[in-house]
């Protein structure tokens, strides 16, 4: 027959945070384990002649607080199932940050060992009174150990539990700066609640692990930001912004937008930060995809006030999609070349469009309002897949010239239309058996001209020239130095 185990909190500091409850059972238990002894109470626990073992030599033995707690709530679980009654001892209250008690209450409704949890004063009673704040205003607690940047609320008071040394208080530090400015106040607190060992430091985050005055009890605490500048890096304030622009109250020009009249900018954003990576630009690159994730916010803002979605779904979608189409990464499937991840995701959509209906053609899956070069390039590759292609580069090239003898023989406007585009067409295939994308060349060779082009600009005013009295050949001299100079050659007069 099973025995069962009983869990108590010490409460935050000495012995006059114990409750009546707790110190009946301390003292009339007949087997008492303390996670840890280094708690205040414990002291007291001696000299009261209570007798005891605890588990810091389990803390001792592994380098991974899960291993730990593990190990804890396996060996409490061992000893009542010979049928013994365990008092099982922990630091605040019971349901306060304690794994172990979490493990104890899964695993023990498992095996049919009962786990009654008994109360405790919390370090957080220590730490409201001290600090004297109000958790009805909003509070988060959280994990100085487990501390991630998305989890981080700077509107709220938030208390941050296990920063029990430097390194700890560094990893904070560094997560907190994310969120917060660097000169955001913050307060470490110790001890709460203990006479002669409460001690409360505040002093800017960058200085947060500049000191040596970590315990077991250190706790820091972050209060919420005051200026609004601080939180222009939450998502929920470009969520709110995007609203209040669309807003009775908000925009004229942001007000009148449809999807469809939004159309052209999301393009047009799209190919400034593509400008942007080209020149290696990072500021402009942060600016562009700002400038892009604003068409995506105005889209969702535009769905909502519909009705049909809104960016919260959007995102839903794309994180379900992400961790459907990456098994490699979130499942059990197995992927080491960025070739098989390409092979499981083609596997995964054919898998997803399975119940969809088809287009009635091959070509029905390319959107029809790509840019010409993206468009000829995507009706290609599907085509080639179900074979419809040629086999060998050499192919390409000699289709490539036959267009070109076509074109050079044309005798009207609309047949030298046609095949032109028939020599841009073959070219896109020429592209595409070389790997290359050919919007991204042509937009490369684009800026290339323009580059050279301003060079050549830049010279006609630097020699006071008027454009009418500049000779072609001039020009094409400038531009073989604007060649040489983006090479690294040196040129010579």
């Amino acid at each position: 027959m099973n025995g069962n185990i009983v869990v108590v909190g010490l409460g935050f500091g000495d012995e006059k945070g114990l409750t009546l409850g707790t110190l009946s059972e301390l003292e009339t238990c007949g087997k008492l384990i303390l996670r840890t002894e280094k708690h205040p109470v414990v002291s007291w626990l001696q000299t009261r002649g209570i007798h005891y073992t605890s588990f810091d030599e389990v803390y001792e033995k592994h380098t991974q607080f899960k291993t730990v707690y593990e190990e804890i709530a396996e060996t409490l679980l061992a000893h009542a199932a010979t049928g013994e009654r365990v008092v099982y001892a922990v630091p605040g209250h019971p349901m306060v940050a304690e794994r172990t008690v979490q493990l104890l209450l899964s695993e023990g409704e498992k095996r049919g060992i009962p786990v009654d949890v008994q109360g405790g004063t919390s370090f957080l009673d220590a730490l409201f009174a001290s600090l004297k704040i109000d958790p009805i205003e909003g509070f988060q607690l959280l994990d100085g150990n487990d501390l991630t940047a998305s989890r981080v609320d700077p509107r709220t008071h938030i208390l941050i539990g296990q920063v029990y040394d430097r390194l700890v208080a560094s990893d904070v530090k560094l997560t907190l700066m994310d969120v917060f400015p660097d000169d955001h106040p913050v307060t470490i607190a110790t001890a709460c609640g203990v006479p002669g060992l409460e001690k409360l430091t505040t002093l800017p985050l960058y200085e947060l692990d500049h000191g040596d005055w970590f315990t077991d009890l250190t706790s820091v605490y972050v209060p919420p930001v005051t200026d609004e500048q601080a939180l222009h890096r939450q998502f929920a304030t470009l969520v709110d912004v995007i609203a209040t622009l669309r807003s009775p109250e908000g925009c004229p020009w942001d007000r009148k937008q449809t999807h469809e009249s939004l159309r052209r900018y999301l393009i047009e954003e799209a190919y400034e930060f593509l400008e942007a990576v080209h020149e290696e630009d990072h500021e402009a690159m942060a600016d562009e995809l700002g400038d892009i994730l604003l068409q995506v916010m105005l889209h969702a803002q535009i769905a909502s006030e519909e009705g049909t979605f809104d960016i919260y779904e959007v995102i839903e979608r794309l994180n379900d999609k992400m961790i459907r189409r990456h098994p490699h990464v979130f499942g059990e499937a197995k992927a080491d070349t960025a070739e098989e991840v390409k092979a499981n995701w083609e596997q995964i959509k054919a898998q997803e469009r399975a119940g969809e209906e088809q287009p009635s053609s091959v070509l029905g899956k390319v959107n029809q309002h790509l840019p010409a070069l993206l468009l000829a390039y995507e009706q290609q590759k599907k085509a080639a897949k179900v074979g419809f292609d040629w086999d060998r580069v050499e192919e390409v090239v000699s289709k490539v010239h036959e267009e070109l003898d076509e074109l050079m023989r044309t005798e009207t406007a609309a047949e030298r239309e046609e095949e032109l585009g028939d020599l841009l067409f073959a070219l896109v295939n020429l592209a595409r058996f070389l790997k290359v994308e050919p919007e991204l060349a042509l937009i490369k060779s684009c800026q290339k001209f323009a580059r050279r082009f301003r060079y050549i600009e830049e010279q006609v005013h630097r020699h006071g020239r008027k454009w009418s009295k500049v000779t072609l050949s001039e020009m094409d001299g400038w531009w073989d130095e604007a060649k040489r100079e983006e090479k690294g050659k040196p040129h010579t007069q």
